[in-house]
């Protein structure tokens, strides 16, 4: 069965960044073009207008391709119902203040019941504690929470 994946910004930014000399980061990299080219066509991929400005920021270059590569997906639409809950998810601690744009791809994914948020940000997003608490409060809310992971864990048997 297809899921519905947004894709957040760190997705865009390693697919189509120059090769990292850091070799975690070139891993993450080779990871995500793998992952782009042979499974993105199994699933029913998202975005947001958030992920869109973020991948329009910085060189301008760089920015042209991550926008190059969205290109035509489908955006959720930010509604108040999204704002309140990553206001929420914010207020709680379960993500800093300086993390409200990483709240918001969250709050998407859950109110417009994504199956899956693929992001490389295990900071905030793909964090086990995080999730776990955050869990909590959206299922207080009367939501379901996504899974959120990384390219490499959503591979799986499927390649």
């Amino acid at each position: 069965m297809r899921k519905r994946v947004y894709i957040e910004t760190t997705i865009v930014s390693y697919l189509t960044a120059k090769p990292s000399r850091d070799l975690i980061r070139m891993a993450h990299q080779e990871i995500t073009r793998e992952w782009w080219e042979g499974q993105r066509a199994r699933h029913d991929l998202c975005v947001s207008q958030f992920v869109l400005d973020e991948a329009g920021d910085g060189d301008a270059e760089a920015a042209e391709e991550r926008i190059k590569a969205l290109e035509g997906l489908p955006l959720l639409a930010v509604t108040d119902e999204v704002r309140e809950l990553a206001k929420a998810l914010v207020k709680q601690g379960l993500l800093p203040k300086t993390a409200a744009t990483d709240a918001l791809h969250l709050a998407l994914v859950i109110v417009h019941e994504v199956d899956i948020l693929l992001t490389w940000n295990c900071r905030h997003l793909a964090n086990a504690v995080m999730l776990r608490d955050a869990g909590r409060l959206v299922r207080m809310k009367g939501y379901e929470m996504p899974i959120v992971c990384t390219p490499e864990e959503l591979m799986g048997d499927e390649g």
